[in-house]
């Protein structure tokens, strides 16, 4: 009868043989790249996955209170903006808002066409991480979406 350390290290050499096997496959490639990343070469799947998970979750959390302070902020402003105009307050030059509205729409319209190749160089790097990094990354999307339902 083995031990249990001699088990635990055959099931790793299995583990680590199909890792080898899978990173060979041309689906593997071209799903994650021929250098599957340096987080996959340090950590296990288990500590890879918690740790994407535990950070998911902060920044999903975070980004819940956040969202629902500027929410209530910017609603809470229009609300007492409409009260205002409303009650005599304020006059609101609707014509100026539009004329203000458009301009901004094209400053943007031209800004955005400006700023197409630092957009493209990013996504191109996040593409390049998550390939490297695809257990963390899975894990941070689930953790991130359980801090947001949290």
């Amino acid at each position: 009868m083995a031990n249990r350390k001699d088990v635990e290290e055959e099931i790793y050499d299995t583990v680590v043989d199909l890792t080898e096997y899978a990173k060979r496959q041309r689906w593997w490639n071209r799903l994650f790249g021929k250098n599957s990343g340096p987080v996959a070469e340090k950590y296990s799947v288990a500590t890879q996955i918690a740790i994407g998970g535990v950070s998911g979750w902060c920044a999903g959390y975070l980004f819940q209170k956040v969202g629902k302070v500027a929410a209530t902020a910017v609603g809470g402003g229009l609300l007492l903006l409409q009260i205002a105009n409303n009650s005599g307050y304020i006059q609101v030059d609707w014509k100026r808002v539009e004329k203000d509205v458009n301009k901004a729409k094209k400053q943007l319209h031209k800004g955005t066409n400006q700023a197409a190749p630092e957009l493209n160089t990013f996504v191109e790097k996040s593409k390049e991480f998550v390939k490297k990094n695809a257990v963390v990354t899975s894990g941070f999307i689930g953790g991130f979406l359980l801090g947001l339902a949290s």
